[in-house]
């Protein structure tokens, strides 16, 4: 069984498409949903045909709009990472011998029945050491996903990162940081967008204040810190926490010429008059003091490939949507 530390260090070495800036969390979101399966006690391999719709979903919300079609990907490339340290496969002998850069398809992995898992010395370390799973979840958690999704992925699953007697052990280990590259982010990031939009969210102008504290206002990151957005003005909005919430999920963007609010079609308002979410979509946002703190385009094109579900509702929908 290995040590908790080592556990820890194999899991920060996890290789993602990240080419031409495109964000891929196709193998932290399989990771996430296979901890969940060990958590409840299932066997530690499962075939994919038996996780295949779970995954679909998780990427579908989690990840960007094409992300699902290549949800086999994770399940049969994370088998190479640290030479399969993380993961393993077992299928046909002949199958699995095929080449790396040949990724088999959806039908051939349902077909020939292939199962993946943590490998034995991992899963066993995952089961009997106290808080390490939890500890893994949570690093992968702030790793590759912004705090406003956490909660809601951890739903998804069924994880449970709280459990009464792990807390303390969980968040020793979770602490204990073996990369040296991971980038620190600038405390001051959100006094500076807050200021900048004089503290009022830049879709609705919500601007409680409690004291002299504002209250439910986020600086939300338009390309996210950890896959390089910088910690600076042009690359952040004011926004409340609704929101911050709705705009990481990528219910809406923000168009890069006139700036005005772009809502997906997959974005659909319980309210059927104009008094719900969509009534902001095509209005321009609450602007910063000043045009050098506006939203710059390079980042702004980076959420619609990564975050944004397309396809973009239409200006035209919202005389639709009034007349109703």
């Amino acid at each position: 069984m290995k040590s908790a530390i080592e556990v820890l260090d194999a899991f920060e070495n996890i290789r993602r498409a990240q080419r031409a800036g495109i964000y891929a969390p196709h193998k932290p979101l399989l990771i996430l949903l296979a901890l969940s399966r060990v958590q409840r006690g299932e066997q530690r391999l499962v075939s994919f045909a038996a996780v295949d719709q779970q995954l679909k979903q998780l990427l579908a919300e989690f990840g960007p709009s094409s992300a699902a079609k290549s949800r086999h990907y994770p399940f049969w490339h994370l088998a190479t990472d640290g030479r399969g340290a993380l993961w393993e496969l077992t299928g046909p002998r002949e199958f699995l011998k095929r080449a790396a850069g040949h990724t088999p398809g959806l039908t051939e992995l349902r077909k020939h029945e292939v199962k993946g898992g943590f490998p034995l010395d991992v899963d066993e370390a995952l089961r009997h050491q106290p808080g390490l799973l939890q500890a893994v979840a949570s690093r992968l958690l702030d790793a590759y996903f912004p705090s406003t999704l956490h909660a809601d992925i951890v739903a998804s699953l069924g994880l449970d990162l709280d459990g009464p007697g792990e807390v303390r052990e969980a968040r020793l280990l979770a602490g204990i940081d073996t990369s040296t590259s991971r980038r620190r982010r600038d405390p001051g990031f959100r006094e500076r967008v807050l200021r900048a939009y004089e503290y009022r969210c830049c879709v609705c102008g919500f601007d409680l204040r409690i004291g002299l504290t504002p209250a439910g206002l986020e600086a939300a990151h338009i390309q996210w810190h950890h896959v390089g957005g910088p910690d600076i003005e042009p690359n952040g909005l004011s926004l409340c926490a609704l929101h911050h919430k709705l705009f990481d999920l990528g219910a809406f963007t923000v168009e890069p010429s006139e700036h005005r609010l772009v809502f997906s079609q997959l974005a659909i308002s319980g309210s059927r008059g104009m008094g719900g979410e969509l009534q902001f979509h095509g209005r321009t946002i609450l602007p910063p003091q000043h045009p050098d703190l506006l939203p710059a385009p390079e980042f702004l094109a980076w959420n619609v490939t990564n975050v944004f579900k397309k396809p973009a509702r239409r200006p035209s929908a919202l005389t639709a949507l009034a007349a109703r």
